[in-house]
């Protein structure tokens, strides 16, 4: 084949600087962009995550248009899309006939696997770059991680802001004395903390256009469409980081773990979606909030704090998906076995605090970490629901969802299914963190003060009915071995009652059907 380079560029790879595009030329290459039923199936995603994803790639493509490239372009309504990224290609090199072809490695592994088998297929060179939009690579991750007995994110952490020179002091420190301010990020808000709503982007025809198609055929997917407001092309993306920097970043510190009903923003930046398509560059949002800070304009625990999410937390989860997988994905160290609830679907709970995220959810794509990680994760770690239906849920129902972020977070964080390789503990708690760090708990249906009984929040009996049941696995653990010590010094009709109230509500919930999470 003598024809031009094709150069795929997958849904999360939006960045004009993507190493598959450097070093070729506008009049030698075609650019292949894909819409697949495959990938907006394999799970049901949220309909705002696909018409995001949908959208910004045909601003992308109409971008890189504008600029001079040629752009074969299938659309998820073509009669003729086969539906998969591998026959795609296919079809796109029997069109074209290339002498190469060129893609950056992609961020999922089951994506990677059908690009490496891409060389089997065509008849040219396959060149696969490798993703160098991430601070540390994939290597640099190995190598970190090699020989290591454990491997906690905030080790890793300081090494990358070593590398990056972020927050450092004069002599080479951490700014101020101290790595990390997570224990100034934990302000319980006060009821009338009311940040001003931010409202985004009024969709242009374009996003219209795909709002209309992923209402048509997406209908029976989670979630709604009515506030799509996400940024859809780099400037709007960089119009959306900049009144966060200047206006929300100097409270987003102390109140990086508060929740309030229906307050579905409060200060977190929302940026993640972006960043995650690659319309954001995260070293230079790491450096703008550091800007922020040397200019006096946000405290240090608000900006480390934003900091260790992305140059922390972000790198790390990424580079530690990779050496974990495949296996990460079946991990069970638990041997949870329970289905998925019905109201993870349709948000109708009692629970006050399980509502409101999964309002928020259904309407946003959006939950902030701590809602994810102590409402949404301790509650499905605490009943024992198996890692794959907690997997699907988290995987479609959040717009910043990808298996790399996401299955770290879920497996190894949010249901300790990893057997603690990520997490030095599980984090289970009972309703007494919900109602410190949040107003869910005034006036919900039951109370986090009565332990017991049909009025007593439920974590508070299901927090215990999982040590009981886990505690040959988790007794020896230094840091939440004390934890038994309380049990056992509990009178045996105490135990039994704390048991016999979880027994009770755990038969009272319905479980989800499969149909909801994947297609049929």
């Amino acid at each position: 084949m003598n024809g031009p380079e094709i150069i795929p560029i997958l849904g999360d790879q939006l960045t004009r600087t993507l190493p598959s595009l450097r070093g070729r030329t506008k009049d030698g290459s075609v650019i292949l962009m894909m819409e697949v039923w495959d990938e907006t199936t394999y799970v049901k995603h949220h309909k705002q995550k696909i018409a995001l994803i949908l959208s910004a790639m045909r601003h992308f493509a109409r971008e890189l248009e504008n600029d001079g490239w040629q752009v074969d372009y299938i659309r998820l309504d073509d009669p003729d899309n086969t539906g998969s990224f591998t026959a795609e290609v296919k079809r796109a090199a029997q069109r074209h006939q290339p002498s190469a072809l060129h893609v950056t490695e992609a961020s999922e592994w089951r994506v990677q696997q059908m690009i490496d088998a891409w060389g089997d297929d065509l008849d040219c060179p396959v060149h696969i770059h490798e993703d160098d939009r991430f601070i540390a690579s994939k290597q640099d991750f190995r190598d970190w991680a090699d020989g290591r007995t454990s491997l906690r994110m905030e080790y890793f952490y300081r090494d990358m802001r070593r590398k990056t020179g972020i927050l450092l002091d004069d002599e080479g420190g951490p700014e101020g004395g101290e790595w990390n301010y997570d224990k100034e990020n934990r302000a319980k808000p006060d009821s009338d903390l009311s940040p001003e709503w931010r409202e985004g982007f009024e969709p242009d025809e374009l996003t219209r256009d795909v709002i209309n198609l992923v209402a048509e055929r997406f209908a029976d997917h989670f979630g709604s469409l009515e506030r799509f407001r996400w940024a859809v092309t780099r400037n709007q993306a960089e119009q959306a980081a900049e009144p966060f920097f200047t206006d929300y970043l100097a409270d987003f510190g102390n109140y990086q773990d508060a929740m309030l009903h229906g307050q579905d923003q409060l200060y977190h930046s929302l940026l993640s979606p972006e960043i995650n398509l690659g319309l954001l560059d995260s070293l230079a949002l790491c450096r703008r909030a550091e800007e922020e800070y040397h200019a006096g304009n946000s405290p240090l625990n608000a900006v480390e704090g934003f900091i260790r999410q992305i140059l922390g937390w972000r790198e790390y989860v990424r580079g530690f998906y990779w050496l974990q997988m495949p296996e990460l994905q079946t991990s069970n160290a638990l041997n949870a076995q329970r289905a998925l609830p019905e109201f993870y679907w349709t948000g109708q709970t009692s629970m006050r605090c399980l509502a409101d995220c999964i309002r928020s959810t259904f309407e946003n794509a959006h939950a902030h970490h701590i809602q994810r990680l102590m409402i949404l994760g301790n509650f499905a770690l605490l009943i024992g629901v198996s890692p794959p239906a907690v997997q699907d849920w988290y995987l479609a129902v959040y717009a910043d969802a990808y298996e790399w972020v996401e299955l770290p977070n879920v497996s190894a964080m949010v249901l300790f299914a990893d057997g603690g390789a990520l997490a030095s503990k599980p984090y289970a708690a009972s309703a007494n963190y919900i109602n410190k760090m949040s107003d869910y708990c005034g006036s919900c249906t039951y109370s986090p003060h009565q332990k017991t009984g049909d009025k007593a929040c439920p974590f508070n009996s299901l927090y215990w009915h999982f040590m009981h049941r886990h505690r040959e696995a988790l007794e020896s653990n230094q840091r939440i071995g004390r934890v038994y010590s309380n049990w056992d010094r509990m009178d045996a009709p105490r135990r039994q009652e704390y048991l016999e109230t979880a027994n009770q509500f755990l038969a009272t919930l319905k479980p989800a059907s499969a149909g909801w999470a994947r297609a049929s």
